[in-house]
């Protein structure tokens, strides 16, 4: 399955993106994890259905209620780790 890197930034930090990206990308049925980045942004490791990517990239775009998106960067990957679940991670 494809494997997406992910950077999102904005104000997308004290806002509940984390949780919202691991709710939402557990219900498309997608593999990986997120976490907060100290220059302020997230970064995530999407796996998956190519069209179940490209609906999280869609839905990052505008993530949860508070959150203000400037920019998504979605990259294609090689595969490194299997996963088995979408997980939270700590800031990096």
């Amino acid at each position: 399955m494809p494997i997406v890197h992910a950077r999102i930034t904005g104000k997308v930090q004290g806002v509940g993106y984390r949780a919202w990206t691991i709710q939402t990308a557990s219900k498309l049925g997608l593999t990986g994890w997120v976490r907060n980045r100290t220059d302020g942004s997230v970064e995530a490791i999407f796996e998956g259905d190519e069209s179940d990517l490209l609906v999280m990239k869609e839905k990052c775009q505008d993530g949860p209620l508070f959150a203000r998106v400037l920019n998504v960067s979605f990259k294609y990957i090689e595969a490194t780790d299997s996963f088995t679940s979408f997980e939270g991670r700590p800031t990096v």
